[in-house]
This record gives structure tokens, C-alpha cells and sequence, in this order.
């Protein structure tokens, strides 16, 4: 099949978004989001890219970013997926790709389009339902803008967008614009798919062994499948759990 042009940006920046194959996990441990925050800080300071906003979500990732002359958007990619996968693989005995297809992006032309990007992207803990706030969130950059202060985020662009705003607040708001999504938005898994990603979630390759799991366990594991792209009903089936429990599990996430 012939891949489509990627469409080119006047401004150089462009929202770039990565996920795992069939929408497994990325990321199953801290450590391994603060691994790929080092890569991108590492790869950063070898290609001299732009990062004005980035979120970490267990099965994918959202980068704002502007690549600089010295490396394009397709060769930066590879670099920062690239390390991260060797890594990945490395630590957990596994082979093959991680991330699905290549990586998708759109570009980010103008103030407003720019804006309402980085509020998507920092907004997507909370679209997920895994915290109340963009701030409660660890892996993104909204607490570098809540503190006026950017380490790994390129802060002053935005900042000075907003003014005299209170940054949060801005940044709190619905995004004016929609975006693609290769994260949050749902297609149908068949159950083969669905227990891959139990499988890879918490050890477990049947409905008996899930049955096994302690309270504490089963509730991680079913909320990582819901944010994987399991739907209630199929996590309810696959792991023998009534879906009222399910339900809570995934939470504010919208899955049906």
C-alpha cells in the first residue's frame, strides 16, 4: 500500500504521535517513562529540536515539537524511538517492533492551532480519567509550565502567548481545535487482541489465571486494559469480571 505524503508545516512545528502495536502498553513501569523523558532530553541536545509540549500515556505518546535543520522530523523520530526500543526490548527479553505503523503527525500552522495542540496534549491524563488535573500528571509538561520554569520543555513561546493568564487555567481549557488522535480513540479488538494485551498487562493468558489475581492487581490490570482500547464488555468477558467492577476500573474514559 502506498503510504500518503506527510503534509508539511510552514511554521516547522508539528504534533507528533506515536502508539504501541495494537494499542499494548508502552510503558509498564515508572521507570520506563522516566527512560524515554531521558531520550527525548538526550536526543534533544544532539539534534537541537524545539519541545513545546509532551504527554506520556502508557500505550502512546504526544510530542510538540519544531525539528531544527540539522535533522528532519522522520530522522528525529527514529532516533528517539530507536534508543527507547532497544532499551525496551533490552529490559524485558522481547523482540520486534513496539511502536505501530510509523509515527503519525499534523502540522501546526498559527497562533490559535498551536494553542489549542498543546492544551490536547496536556489535557490527556484528564480525557483518560486518570487524574482530575493536567497538573497532577508526572509525565508531561504542564507542571514545567505551572512553574514558569522549563527543563525539557521549550516554554517561552507559549508563555508569552498567554500572557498575563493564568498559564493553568489557559492551558485547562477545552482545545478549540480537534487533533488526530492515535491514543484515545477506540476500534474494535477481537479477543485474540483483547487477551494479548491482558496477557502483556499482568502476566495472565486466561480468564482462570486473571481470577487469580488479588483485588489490588485485578483493578491496575483492568484499568491498563481499558486505556489499551479494551472495551468494558470485552474486559468483562475475557477476564470473567462482572462489568460493574470494569466499569469503575477504566473510569472517566469514555469506553463503551
Amino acid at each position: 500500500m502506498t503510504r500518503t505524503a506527510r503534509k508539511i508545516s510552514e511554521s516547522g512545528i508539528y504534533h507528533v504521535m506515536a502508539r504501541g502495536v495494537n494499542k499494548q502498553p508502552i510503558f509498564e513501569e515508572t521507570a520506563d517513562y522516566r527512560k524515554l523523558v531521558k531520550v527525548l532530553a538526550d536526543c534533544k541536545a544532539i539534534a537541537n529540536f524545539e519541545m513545546f509540549a509532551y504527554c506520556l500515556m502508557q500505550n502512546h505518546f504526544h510530542l510538540l515539537i519544531r525539528p531544527s535543520e540539522m535533522e528532519p522530523l522522520a530522522q528525529l523520530f527514529r532516533r528517539i524511538g530507536g534508543r527507547y526500543v532497544v532499551w525496551f526490548n533490552r529490559k524485558y527479553g522481547r523482540t520486534g517492533h513496539l511502536f505501530q505503523d510509523r509515527f503519525a503527525s499534523e502540522p501546526i500552522d498559527g497562533d490559535p492551532y498551536f494553542l489549542s495542540c498543546a492544551r490536547y496534549i496536556l489535557q490527556n491524563p484528564v480525557q483518560a480519567g486518570i487524574c482530575a488535573s493536567p497538573c497532577d500528571y508526572e509525565f508531561s509538561s504542564m507542571r514545567e509550565y505551572a512553574a514558569r520554569s522549563g527543563t525539557l520543555t521549550d516554554i517561552d513561546m507559549l508563555t508569552e502567548m498567554v500572557g498575563d493568564k493564568n498559564i493553568v487555567a489557559f492551558l485547562s481549557e477545552e482545545p478549540t481545535n480537534r487533533h488526530i488522535d492515535v491514543g484515545l480513540s477506540r476500534f474494535r479488538l477481537t479477543d485474540e487482541e483483547a487477551r494479548g494485551i491482558m496477557q502483556a498487562v499482568c502476566g495472565c493468558s486466561d480468564t482462570a489465571e486473571f481470577q487469580r489475581l488479588d483485588k489490588r492487581r485485578r483493578d491496575v490490570a483492568l484499568t491498563q486494559m481499558g486505556v489499551a482500547g479494551v472495551s468494558i464488555r470485552q474486559a468483562s468477558r475475557i477476564a470473567g469480571v462482572g462489568t460493574g467492577v470494569v466499569r469503575r476500573c477504566f473510569g472517566a474514559t469514555g469506553i463503551s
